[in-house]
């Protein structure tokens, strides 16, 4: 176990601070990182469809089931005006991620009851106007949506086999395919393997699928999740930085936790080619415990879900000390 393992303690004071959150942060911490028993998390967990940040996105539905007026993008979006400028961001109230908010936080789908039927009949895609839950030609919009689908009993089974089709010879994907890129993202492919993981933890997956989450799960791990397979430079200057929400950015906070997720799906050991994201995560870590949010994604949103940059995150904060937990209980093991 690593020297500065403590990183991954949680002191009471510290308990106690995350505890003090919204439920759809609070149940997740009352879980996985105080092993509380199930009624009692649970509780707290059916309380997001009538509390705080949850119940707050769950008012803004539109009477079609969308929010926003649109599937990726607000009705009123202006492809073409400021907002669509140079670091303005993409916008982050329309339905996929206003679902995909919803469903990481905890949301019983029971909340959205109908949502799925009237979104096949009232959404498409700003791309061809594509029907809703076939998905459309971007991977990273496909896998939002297919785990969005898969939480709301939307059949979207078409778009796990289409990863399966798309999948680049180096085992990721790329977003860009469309424009001919025929080389993996880092971005894409982390986006893709979460997706395909919701899928395969709802349904238990295929054969195919599963292959394809870890052929592209291996993509990333050649790259230690952080360097350039080719020349060992940064595969993106921002990698390193932490901020909440996730959004579809590419972190290596972001990256840790789908593989603390997948391996626990998979019954494995972590994977030894996470250390150096790990340790990049644990050195963010402040001396009172904390993780501090340290930008926010630029774009059109509903509310703010977590702390100014500069200030310590509590979702960040859970989300760092549950991987280096996971990360330092079994790395303990192999080597205790």
């Amino acid at each position: 176990m690593p020297d500065d393992a403590a990183a991954a303690e949680l002191t009471d004071a510290l308990a106690d601070w995350l505890l003090d959150s919204d439920p759809a942060l609070r149940w997740q911490v009352e879980r996985d990182l105080l092993g509380e028993p199930d009624a009692v998390w649970q509780a707290t967990r059916a309380r997001v469809a009538t509390d705080g940040v949850g119940a707050r996105l769950l008012a803004l539905q539109d009477p079609d089931g969308q929010w926003a007026g649109g599937a990726f993008f607000p009705k009123d979006f202006d492809f073409h005006g400021p907002e669509a400028g140079p670091g303005a961001g993409q916008p982050w109230t329309a339905t996929t991620w206003s679902l995909a908010s919803l469903r990481e936080w905890g949301l019983d789908a029971a909340a959205l009851a109908g949502t799925a039927e009237r979104l096949a009949a009232s959404c498409t895609w700003e791309y061809d106007d594509l029907p809703y839950w076939d998905g459309e030609v971007d991977c990273c919009i496909n896998a939002f949506t297919l785990a969005n689908g898969v939480w709301l009993g939307a059949d979207v089974a078409g778009i796990a086999d289409w990863f399966v089709e798309h999948a680049q010879a180096e085992g990721g994907w790329n977003c860009g395919w469309v424009e001919g890129s025929v080389r993996s993202s880092v971005v894409s492919t982390l986006n893709s393997v979460r997706g395909l993981l919701a899928w395969e933890q709802a349904t238990g997956g295929s054969d195919a699928v599963r292959a394809a989450r870890h052929a592209g799960e291996e993509y990333l791990l050649e790259r230690r999740l952080l360097h350039r397979l080719t020349t060992g430079e940064p595969i993106l200057p921002d990698a390193l930085h932490v901020a909440y929400p996730f959004r579809g950015t590419y972190s290596a906070l972001k990256a840790t936790d789908h593989f603390r997720a997948a391996a626990l799906h998979d019954g494995v050991a972590p994977d030894p080619r996470l250390a150096e994201a790990i340790e990049a995560v644990r050195a963010r870590r402040r001396p009172d415990g904390t993780w501090v949010q340290e930008r926010r994604h630029p774009g059109r949103v509903w509310f703010e879900v977590d702390v100014e940059p500069g200030e310590p995150s509590r979702w960040l904060t859970f989300h760092a000390t549950r991987v280096l937990r996971w990360w330092d209980a079994a790395r303990g093991a192999v080597v205790g």
